[in-house]
């Protein structure tokens, strides 16, 4: 089982911050998820909303704001919003970075950031806006994708196929023992997401999913290892 802190360690921790992705390393994930978006200088910080209203004291869209703006903001405990090269540097490979084009024309930035760091083996990028991943897997087909989904269509496998992903990402409540089967049958990995109760999270287990993403990587840690 392949265990996942879902914007670092979100419920333990300020999501997305360099705190919050210690934390999770420190527990013991294999993986870290973080979401990305381009301020209005085209930097790429690490933040899931489209705005900062509410994971910063300020407000504004990530868009309308240059990284200066946006690195006065305190994203909780004092802690800033990190730059996507920043986290980078922080995890120095000790994890697989899963990162999510969160924001638009995210694809291309990222990749190139990806390949100046020499990390193509050591991330995976993931999206729900799939027209994201098929750009990705044009551009550089050597860096696994992840297709996301909450609630998976009836055609999940084959759509992740056209798209060229290794992997399905579901909503854990939406994830059944045939859903399973059927995306091994396809030669997918599933992956459940944001299972955050040991309930929750032993349901996956019990499952067989080849991997889980959770606020909660303490839980995951202490049931899966």
């Amino acid at each position: 089982m392949i265990i996942t802190g879902h914007r670092g360690a979100a419920k333990l921790e300020p999501e997305n911050t360099c705190l919050s992705i210690q934390k999770a390393i420190e527990l013991g994930v294999d993986q870290i998820e973080i979401d990305v978006h381009l301020t209005r200088d085209q930097k790429l910080v690490v933040i899931h909303d489209q705005t900062v209203d509410r994971t910063t004291d300020g407000h504004g869209a990530v868009s309308d704001l240059s990284l200066q703006d946006i690195k006065q903001l305190d994203a909780g405990k004092g802690e800033k919003i990190p730059t996507l090269q920043e986290v980078i540097d922080h995890v120095k490979r000790r994890v697989i970075l899963q990162i999510e084009l969160k924001g638009p024309d995210t694809t291309e930035p990222v990749i190139r950031m990806i390949e100046r760091n020499n990390i193509e083996n050591a991330v995976i990028l993931t999206s729900f806006v799939h027209e994201r991943l098929r750009k990705a897997h044009r551009i550089n087909s050597t860096i696994s994708l992840g297709a996301l989904w909450s609630v998976p269509p009836n055609d999940v496998c084959q759509q992740a196929l056209e798209i060229g992903v290794e992997a399905i990402h579901i909503q854990h409540e939406n994830i059944d023992i045939d859903l399973v089967r059927k995306a091994h049958l396809h030669g997918l990995k599933i992956r459940a997401w944001n299972p955050d109760t040991i309930q929750e999270i032993q349901q996956m287990i019990d499952l067989e999913v080849d991997a889980v993403g959770s606020n909660r990587p303490d839980l995951l840690v202490q049931l899966c290892r």
